[in-house]
């Protein structure tokens, strides 16, 4: 999708915006809340970050990555349309880099952090956790799972992403935010539900007596969310929370609501939005179902998920989100797994 034109597929959902801020600009989308955006180095190239007048200074809602050029891109705007005050409050959504990323700059300035307990031990504990190369756990649970022998051998030999190298250092203590919590946040009481299934534990803000939903990666318009299943939990069921989330936040969502995402534009439609999150995977999970007629390895199962082809730099992403599926479907009993002479997993519908 380009900034300048809203996509297909988008029905029942209302756009304010059809173009989003500039480099080191903002949009305003309330009262006191602008709307930035930051770049990202990959496909999915950038990051929606909020700040909310907050007193005498600003809270922001996620962070970006820790480089440079975001850096820069902060002190142009704390000197510009942010007027010089200072980011006194950071919210984080959930614990993934491009939203946590420079958190702990924030509070080496003195800003206080607040997220959930799970994204900041997460976030923490993978900062501290740098690997030169994959570990032999990752390697045998990627072979175990089916990655293609090519992909698989190339990756043991490559730097895995770390979170060392694109979030700064946090320090210790933070502000926990819990489901069912009501805080005060940039002159508005928000009420704190928790998302999961794309980031555990993550956090969804719905403001009080107004319209606004801090959504992060939940209730992204257009597209979903890697439900990735990670060596880091290998019992894990992504997919499942996802959609026990859905059905969570769905009693919670109007029509008037304007959500702000992580990725994307600013929209209104939500109810509609968390049907159609929760009926993707749904008719994902079945269309994978039909796949194992005949039995199918983790590495075999991208067809039926995924709409191009899948290669390069989105293997990766692609391949642990289609064996997040199929644990769904072996631990809801609706595939069976067996393991081959060489130890690879393979998977057959019930």
């Amino acid at each position: 999708m380009t900034d300048t034109e809203i996509p297909d597929g988008y029905a029942g959902l209302q756009f304010p915006w059809d173009t989003a801020p500039l480099e080191g600009q903002v949009t305003k989308v309330a009262d006191g809340v602008l709307w930035a955006r930051l770049p990202l180095p990959m496909a999915l190239d950038h990051v929606n970050v909020y700040f909310l007048r907050d007193g005498a200074g600003w809270a922001l809602v996620d962070t970006g990555f820790d480089t440079r050029r975001t850096r820069a891109i902060f002190e142009m705007l704390k000197a510009g349309p942010l007027g010089g005050d200072p980011i006194t409050r950071v919210l984080v959504t959930h614990h993934h880099p491009d939203h946590i990323g420079l958190a702990g700059w924030f509070q080496a300035d003195g800003a206080e952090l607040l997220t959930t307990r799970t994204a900041w031990l997460m976030a923490r504990m993978l900062r501290l956790d740098e690997q030169p190369l994959p570990t032999a756990e990752t390697l045998d649970y990627c072979r175990r799972w089916g990655m293609d022998p090519e992909v698989l051998a190339k990756r043991a030999t490559e730097r895995p992403f770390n979170f060392a190298d694109m979030v700064a250092p946090l320090p210790v203590g933070f502000t926990r935010l819990r489901a069912g919590d009501d805080i005060t946040l940039g002159g508005r009481r928000w009420h704190v539900a928790r998302g999961d299934g794309h980031a555990a534990e993550h956090a969804v803000l719905f403001e009080a007596d107004g319209p606004l939903v801090i959504g992060g990666d939940q209730l992204l318009p257009g597209i979903s969310p890697n439900l990735g299943l990670y060596p880091t939990e290998t019992n894990a069921d992504p997919v499942g929370d996802w959609l026990a989330a859905c059905d969570r936040l769905a009693p919670l969502a109007r029509g008037d609501h304007l959500v702000l995402p992580g990725h994307k534009l600013p929209y209104r439609g939500l109810p509609t939005r968390l049907a159609s999150l929760k009926r993707n995977h749904v008719t994902a999970l079945n269309r994978l179902e039909a796949h194992l007629e005949t039995p199918r390895t983790g590495g075999e199962c991208f067809a039926p998920l995924f709409k191009r082809k899948v290669e390069g730099g989105l293997y990766g992403l692609a391949f642990f989100e289609a064996i997040a599926h199929l644990q769904h479907l072996h631990l809801t009993g609706r595939a069976r797994r067996e393991t081959r002479d060489d130890g690879v997993w393979v998977f057959q519908r019930s």
